[in-house]
């Protein structure tokens, strides 16, 4: 298999994915591509978080399950990388859906019922590629492609955006911190 060919070709289809979300036709005058609807905005933006986030969640799983399926301390590694990149992820999530008039019940709701796709991605992965040994590279491959194309396009550039002396010390500081964590993860796997 040739890891970086299928890497190259995921993001590039992740980039497409993200145009055609991004490129949408609304129906009404003032909605977030016409005017400046604050409610409509606030609805629509709640609706694709939770659509959104349900795939990715599924996708996490899948991935997991992939991961266990292949090494086990790759699918503790994984796991963790998985909840480290959630917790962020899910408080601003609830901080969209509050500020769309959603409840507080109804967004702890909302926000257990989409995560729980996690859970039916890794069960999915677990049976279904346990079987399909094959297609477990493709899986890893598709994943940490989508994890590339979420550092490449959203997070690279906002840190761009922060360029005081504090905040770019902070940045380079915690990527150092990544890079030694993944060093560690891959000595105790292979050393």
């Amino acid at each position: 298999m040739h890891l970086w060919q299928n890497l190259r070709g995921t993001v590039r289809l992740f980039f497409v994915l993200e145009k055609l979300v991004l490129w949408r036709h609304c129906h009404f005058d003032d909605c977030e591509a016409h005017g400046p609807g604050e409610q409509h905005r606030d609805q629509s933006t709640a609706q694709m978080i939770l659509v959104g986030d349900g795939l990715h969640n599924f996708l996490d799983g899948l991935l997991i399950g992939a991961a266990f399926l292949t090494d086990f301390e790759l699918g503790v590694v994984t796991t963790i990388a998985v909840v480290a990149h959630e917790i962020p992820q899910e408080i601003g999530d609830v901080a969209v859906l509050l500020a769309a008039g959603y409840s507080k019940s109804k967004v702890m709701f909302l926000n257990v019922l989409v995560s729980f796709t996690t859970v039916v991605g890794g069960i999915i992965a677990w049976g279904w590629l346990a079987e399909a040994e094959a297609l477990r590279p493709y899986v890893i491959a598709v994943a940490a492609s989508s994890f590339l194309y979420v550092a490449v396009a959203d997070l690279i550039p906002g840190l761009h955006r922060k360029v005081g002396g504090f905040a770019s010390l902070m940045q380079v500081i915690f990527i150092g911190l990544g890079v030694v964590v993944i060093y560690f993860s891959h000595s105790s796997m292979h050393g």
